[in-house]
């Protein structure tokens, strides 16, 4: 006997699950599209999303839970799988080595956004979550984007993913103090939230160096079902508790990877590739379905404002981090890796949302994703050798 009748089911779960076949099979063939002409789905992505969406050329109602929730996994899984690449040790010494372009990267680019909002009158609850905003490059996409390129284990790569890093962390503290300040939580509040914030990066680092080797031990490589099972429970329960206490759920995952290193990181990879693929598009398609696009057309003009100072920014911060190789694209592709803004930014514009009335945040941060995407995509694209395009 099976545990739900047709009538339990309800009369609309059939329609939702045929269109979320639909979307998936036309993310398909789109993917085997972009494949053929070298070019990045991610931005492609984005703007289904946004014809999908309320007030889309094709609206479809797509259940925004499923959405949300596979949203959510998609860029949990990116950044696991990022960290299932790289041990924790070597991109610690790229971040010690290195942690001066951490500073000019956040110079270059939180600078931009904090002065349009103070001089747009936001006040500085809106300069500082539009420096936030135009600061952090987009993990998910960035992995994305170097997985489609074959960069994985190049030295570009490497050390673009040791700024990702910076950033990533950087987020522990500027949450909070973001949160206190739309909140309007006194400074020793804020100040409190910031130190707990810190306390738990510390922690979760110091457990990458220490346990590592324990870890790859416990798990077999021989069963790949149970360990497919165990890292990716892990990384969801990871992340799941660290947006509860404040703590960026997607770093929470890319820690879960550097925790794991050799025959087993490499079994990880095998099983959890397929998976990744498939939330990873819904992870981009639901940016464009979660905003109207006639609220679009009003933010262009700051947007693309931003989007200058955006690609600038990224390109001396990858000029910065690769000065010293020969390559001579080497800045260029490292600065086209960072040059997307995704899902941090748009978490940002989420907190901020309620304190910044002046306009539409989430529809001008959304708009700023999509062009920093494409831009990226494209700068990707140039910058590949005639080898690499055939």
């Amino acid at each position: 006997m099976f545990p739900l009748t047709a009538t339990e089911v309800g009369s609309d779960t059939p329609a939702i699950l045929a269109e979320i076949g639909a979307m998936l099979l036309a993310l398909g063939a789109i993917s085997f599209i972009a494949a053929k002409l070298k070019f990045s789905v991610v931005p492609v992505f984005l703007l289904i999303g946004l014809m999908l969406g309320d007030g889309g050329l094709i609206p479809v109602s797509l259940s925004e839970d499923f959405l949300s929730t596979g949203s959510q996994i998609g860029a949990i899984l990116l950044l696991l799988l990022l960290g299932l690449e790289y041990s924790s040790y070597d991109l610690a010494k790229a971040f010690t080595e290195r942690r001066s372009a951490g500073v000019v990267d956040f110079v270059l680019n939180a600078t931009p956004g904090l002065v349009l909002g103070l001089i747009f009158g936001w006040g500085w609850v809106g300069a500082v979550a539009l420096a936030g905003i135009t600061y952090v490059s987009s993990s998910g996409i960035a992995a994305q984007l170097i997985r489609e390129m074959g960069w994985m284990r190049s030295e570009v790569a490497k050390r673009a993913i040791g700024i990702l890093v910076f950033e990533d962390l950087a987020l522990a503290p500027y949450l909070p103090l973001l949160t206190s300040l739309v909140l309007g939580v006194s400074a020793v509040g804020g100040l409190i939230s910031v130190g707990i914030a810190l306390a738990i990066t510390g922690l979760v680092i110091l457990i990458s160096f220490k346990g590592s080797n324990r870890l790859t031990r416990i798990l077999n490589p021989n069963e790949p079902g149970a360990l497919l099972l165990t890292v990716f429970g892990a990384a969801l329960l990871a992340a799941g508790l660290a947006d509860l206490i404040g703590f960026s759920g997607v770093v929470a995952a890319f820690l879960i990877g550097l925790l794991l290193t050799g025959e087993v990181a490499e079994t990880a990879r095998a099983r959890l590739g397929p998976i990744r693929d498939i939330f990873a598009a819904i992870f981009f398609v639901f940016f464009g379905l979660s905003t109207d696009p006639s609220d679009m057309p009003a933010v262009i003009p700051l947007a693309l404002v931003m989007l200058v100072f955006g690609i600038v920014g990224k390109m001396l911060t990858g000029w910065w981090v690769t000065r010293d190789l020969s390559d001579r694209m080497s800045w260029r592709r490292a600065g086209a890796f960072l040059t997307a803004r995704g899902e941090f930014s748009m978490v940002i514009a989420a907190l901020a949302a309620p304190a910044v009335t002046a306009l539409n945040l989430q529809a001008l941060t959304l708009t700023y994703v999509i062009l920093t995407s494409i831009a990226a995509s494209i700068l990707l694209w140039v910058t590949r050798s005639q080898l690499e395009r055939k």
